[in-house]
């Protein structure tokens, strides 16, 4: 029977009998159902997001970028990336390498504070920040008194988006990391080799691509952030703001063409991280065939 599995006791060997064949009305009707909710929920979108943002004219998109709120928002959501990307990447690296490489008391603990930004709100992650840095917060009185300002500052978005995406490297790398094992340090520590040598030269080449992977999704998310920097930013115009700040205010102040203009940068970004993360797919999944080949001739 197709879709069955028949064991040979004799022998005692497993053979899987071919795929269970589908009649083309129901393999047709779950494509269709597949790409209507693509079309629905991801091209409609997007259509509709470069349609308004055009729709005065390719004068009038360019012209939404000339207003220095936009350009101030668009510097800080730079700037916020640059800082919290290469931070989370030596999070990611060192938390991964601590989990997989290592034995000791709290290592359950660690993997699971690491999927708290997967569990907590955005807009919950941004009032505990409110609740530890605020004025009223336990550290608020402090900050005053040396005139340290993090909510309603850079700081605070910074700090805020580093707690939203600093799971998104170490997560790519865990399971990879885990999958290798120690055999390879542990050859290179036999050789003479130590710390930063075996990483760059054993460790970091087997890891790139995830770490790449992991680099193009935080960053993409960290751009695109809004609840919990909507808490701690005070939407400041020109200081506090980032881009998806800036699109909510320009929306609400029926700046349409504007508003669209901005959240277009956004949806270029998450195209760009959409192919980027294809070509790391695809090159992975040749370098994992090229081994395939290897082992299969050796």
């Amino acid at each position: 029977m197709a879709g069955t599995v028949s064991i040979n006791l004799a022998s005692g060997s497993r053979a899987q009998a071919p795929a269970t064949r589908d009649a083309p009305i129901v393999r047709w009707t779950l494509i269709a159902i597949a790409l209507g909710f693509l079309a629905l929920f991801l091209v409609l979108p997007l259509v509709v997001i470069f349609a308004e943002a055009f729709r005065e004219g390719i004068g009038a998109y360019f012209a939404s970028f000339n207003d220095p709120d936009a350009l101030a928002a668009i510097k800080l959501t730079l700037l916020t990336a640059a800082i919290a990307v290469p931070v989370n990447v030596v999070f990611g690296v060192c938390a991964a390498w601590a989990i997989t490489k290592f034995k000791f008391p709290g290592r359950s603990l660690l993997v699971t504070l690491i999927d708290l930004p997967f569990a907590v709100s955005p807009v919950v992650a941004g009032l505990i920040f409110v609740l530890v840095f605020g004025l009223q917060g336990w550290l608020g009185p402090w900050l005053a008194e040396h005139d340290i300002k993090v909510i309603f500052a850079v700081p605070g978005i910074v700090l805020a988006t580093l707690f939203i995406t600093f799971p998104f490297v170490a997560r790519e790398l865990i399971p990879l990391m885990e999958e290798q094992g120690t055999e390879e340090e542990q050859a290179a520590m036999t050789l003479g080799a130590r710390g930063w040598t075996i990483f760059r030269r054993v460790t970091l080449p087997n890891i790139r691509w995830a770490l790449l992977y992991g680099v193009i999704l935080c960053n993409a998310r960290a751009m695109g952030e809004f609840g919990a920097v909507s808490v701690v930013s005070g939407h400041i115009r020109g200081e506090t703001n980032t881009l998806p700040l800036h699109v909510e205010i320009l929306y609400n102040e029926y700046s349409f063409v504007a508003a669209f203009a901005t959240a277009s940068l956004l949806a270029v970004l998450a195209i760009v991280t959409l192919v980027l993360k294809s070509l790391v797919e695809y090159r992975v999944r040749r370098q994992i065939a090229r081994a395939a080949i290897g082992e299969e001739s050796s």
